[in-house]
Parts: structure tokens; C-alpha cells; sequence
């Protein structure tokens, strides 16, 4: 690990203005501080705002707002996440160990970086993400982790959070200040496809903090939500698929329904596609199964992970179907 500076920031304020040219902002530090001791990043400050004020309190349009400095088992827990936003809960619960959750912060959450072996393993392995015109291992190697939607000839990694999955699914906004001021960028525009640049992974520009995150007012096809966690072990593994899933029915039709999945993607994949499809329908099977279909019919997957395209068939037909029969 390369020797840094340390400063603990006051607040907001005080932490965007001492944002510089290598300077890192640390949450719960559960990713951040494993990339510096490996020496896959670097940083010449970290700036602390894991001690930042953080609160979870209502909007003033009925929805919910969540200060990026609030610990992920906090969130989980809150009683108007568990019953207003039920997926996020159950996302968060599926993501990592009590201990991680209690340390881990929801700005760091949606700042963490790919578990792409070959990113990680900086001796032996070609990776774009982390040496720009490397090249990667990852597309004729070890990929059965690995995307099978919005991936580039430069990268096929996928993004690692639980939680994120979730908040695409629930529409949610993040709020950002820096040098500039602040603005806003809906989460499903936050992280960035590889391209031809898969190093760039999200829209932060120098110095920018994530202060919070905004979640709308709950719809019927949010507070009937569910978060399903395919992985090849019960407990501390990455998804192969995961689907946030929300469905809204009246007269037996499908009036709302939300559909994001993880494990398939550089970022949290919002199925637009099958949505669309799906609304006006009969949740029955096979509508579920065909709007799911239309949604990957641009999958492009590699020599291991194949298997994806139909698991997420299954899991997302599995998802949606459950929640139309406790809807019935």
C-alpha cells in the first residue's frame, strides 16, 4: 500500500472542498481500502465521511430520503424500508455478511468496483478496467461471472451490488455535490457501460460526493416487490443472476411492473424491454417467459456463462409469477 494522507471531514461542505487531484472520499471502507492495500488504486488523501451526518426521513412527496453515510444494516432495518420499499430490505439482506453490513455505507455500496478475478489479479492477468489497453483475460478465460448484456470487446465485468439492483428498480435518484454544486442523475444513469473505455464506470466528475439517495413514493408494484439471489453458495458469494422484481395487477391484467436484474451487466440492468411487453397482459407463464425473452434477445454470452441467459428466464418468471398468485 502506497502511504497517503488522512483527514476526518466536518460535513459536506467541508469534504468537497478538500476533494483534490488524488484524493478519495472513505465510507464503511469494506472495498475502497482492500483496493489500496492490493495497489490497485492509489490515492495521495482519503478523505473520511463515514462519521457525516446520516439519517433516513421522509420527503416532502411521500418519499424517502437517504443519506449516503447511512450503514447498510440501518437501511435494511428502518421500518419505513422494510415496509414501503420491501426489495431494497431484502437486497440488502442478501448482499453480504452482518458484519460487512454494519460497516458498509450506501454511497460506498454503489461505488463498489467489479469482483472480476482478472481485475483483481494484478501480476497475471491482462484487465482494461484496471490498465487501459491491457486487454481482457476475462472474454477467453475464467467467465462465468461475467456479462452477457452491454459488454464491449474492451470489458465483460459486471457490477457486484445487491442493493443497487434494487434501487434501479425503485427508480431511485442520487444526489451529488462538487466544486461544481449539485445536481442529481437517476441511479439507472449513474454507472456506465464499458465501450471503449471500461475504466470509466460511473458519471462522478473530480471531487464529486454522493450525499444521498432519493427513492420516489411507493407504488403498488413497489410495496409488492420481491429480490430473488441466484449464487453458486448460500451465503458471501456474488449473483450469478438476481432479479428485483414488483408487479401491479387489476381485473387480472398487469397495470405496473418493474423489473431490474444484476449479475448480467457493467451496471444494474433495467428490463424496459420486458416491461413494456408485459403491461396491458395476463401474468401468466408464458407472457412472463416471452417478455423476458425479448428483453435478452440482444444477449451475447461467453464460452461460460450461457447458462445465464436462461436462469434469468427462469428467475424472473419464477419472481413475477409468485408475486401475481399472492396478488390473485
Amino acid at each position: 500500500m502506497m502511504p497517503f494522507g488522512y483527514v476526518r471531514a466536518t460535513d459536506r461542505a467541508d469534504a468537497v472542498a478538500r476533494a483534490g487531484s488524488g484524493t478519495r472520499f472513505l465510507g464503511g471502507g469494506t472495498n475502497l481500502v482492500d483496493l489500496l492495500r492490493q495497489n490497485m488504486e492509489q490515492a495521495s488523501n482519503l478523505v473520511d465521511v463515514s462519521r457525516l451526518d446520516g439519517s433516513i426521513r421522509e420527503s416532502h412527496g411521500g418519499g424517502l430520503l437517504i443519506d449516503a453515510s447511512v450503514r447498510n444494516a440501518a437501511l435494511a432495518a428502518h421500518p419505513l424500508v422494510r415496509r414501503r420499499y420491501p426489495v431494497l430490505t431484502r437486497a440488502l439482506l442478501a448482499g453480504a455478511s452482518a458484519q460487512i453490513r454494519n460497516m458498509a455505507t450506501v454511497g460506498g455500496n454503489i461505488l463498489q468496483r467489479t469482483r472480476c478475478l482478472y481485475f483483481y489479479d494484478v501480476d497475471g492477468a491482462r484487465c482494461n478496467k484496471r490498465q487501459p489497453g491491457a486487454g481482457c483475460d476475462a472474454r477467453e478465460g475464467f467467465n462465468r461471472y461475467h456479462a452477457i448484456l452491454g459488454a464491449s470487446d474492451q470489458c465483460v465485468a459486471t457490477h457486484p451490488s445487491d442493493m443497487c439492483v434494487a434501487l434501479a428498480m425503485l427508480d431511485a435518484v442520487i444526489h451529488l455535490s462538487g466544486p461544481d454544486g449539485e445536481r442529481s442523475v437517476p441511479l439507472a444513469d449513474f454507472h456506465a457501460l464499458p465501450n471503449a473505455t471500461p475504466q470509466v464506470e460511473t458519471v462522478l466528475k473530480q471531487g464529486e460526493l454522493i450525499t444521498g439517495v432519493e427513492l420516489p413514493p411507493p407504488s403498488d408494484a413497489v410495496t409488492h416487490s420481491e429480490y430473488r439471489k441466484v449464487r453458486d453458495r448460500s451465503s458471501y458469494a456474488f449473483a450469478l443472476i438476481s432479479v428485483a422484481g414488483g408487479l401491479a395487477l387489476a381485473d387480472g391484467r398487469v397495470t405496473e411492473v418493474r423489473i431490474a436484474l444484476g449479475g448480467v451487466a457493467a451496471k444494474p440492468w433495467r428490463a424496459r424491454r420486458a416491461e413494456t411487453a408485459l403491461v396491458g397482459r395476463a401474468p401468466s407463464r408464458d407472457a412472463i417467459l416471452a417478455a423476458i425473452r425479448e428483453e435478452l434477445v440482444d444477449a451475447r454470452p461467453l464460452s461460460g456463462n450461457a447458462f445465464k441467459i436462461g436462469l434469468a428466464e427462469r428467475t424472473v418468471t419464477a419472481v413475477l409469477t409468485d408475486l401475481a398468485g399472492a396478488r390473485a
